[in-house]
Parts: C-alpha cells; structure tokens; sequence
C-alpha cells in the first residue's frame, strides 16, 4: 500500500488497544503521520470493547459512625441508567466479592 500524502511505501503494523485482547492491524507512513486502520480488524476490536464490563477504582466512604458506603460513578449511572430510590440485591459470594444486583 502506498501513503496517500508523500507516496511513500506503508507498514503494517499491530497496535495493541487497551482492555482489548485482539489487535488493529495499522498502515503507518514511515516519512510522515499518515496512518489507516484495517476495518475488519477494527471491528473486531470495537465489538469486543463493547462486551467487556465497566470497571473502574472507587473509594469506600464513610456514611455515618458505623456505616460505609461507595458513590457511583455518572458513568455508571448513566450505563445501568439508575434512578434515585431503585432497589438493588447486595450478595457476598466470598469475602473478595461483592454482587450488586438490580431489581427488574
């Protein structure tokens, strides 16, 4: 493939996307910063960006003197669309596990 801006020979190159385990197969410009992305490969990717599950670092606050808490994050919110006052089912499988459940 030829660079469309200096006609320069491209290099395929695989690019490593983060939370992605597959790669995007790129075309870049040796002279300038010319670049493409192979479309099959980045539609692979996309789609496995798309099933892999939010997840993010928060911090355990404190509620009051005996009561800890963690506040979601508008990313959250806006992704399971959570109202104030929903019910949700809180499980412990072990003692590294937490399950938040929504009520549907």
């Amino acid at each position: 493939m030829k660079c469309l801006e200096c006609d320069s020979d491209l290099r395929k190159v695989n690019v490593n996307v983060q939370g992605a385990e597959n790669k995007v197969v790129s075309y870049q410009c040796p002279k300038c910063d010319y670049f493409e992305f192979e479309p099959i490969s980045s539609k692979k990717v996309i789609e496995e960006l798309r099933e892999t599950p939010l997840k993010m670092k928060q911090k355990i606050v404190k509620i009051s003197q005996d009561r800890l808490g963690v506040y979601f994050n508008n990313n959250i919110i806006r992704s399971l669309d959570l109202k104030k006052g929903e019910e949700i089912y809180v499980s412990v499988p072990d003692k590294r596990h937490i399950i938040l459940e929504l009520k549907g």
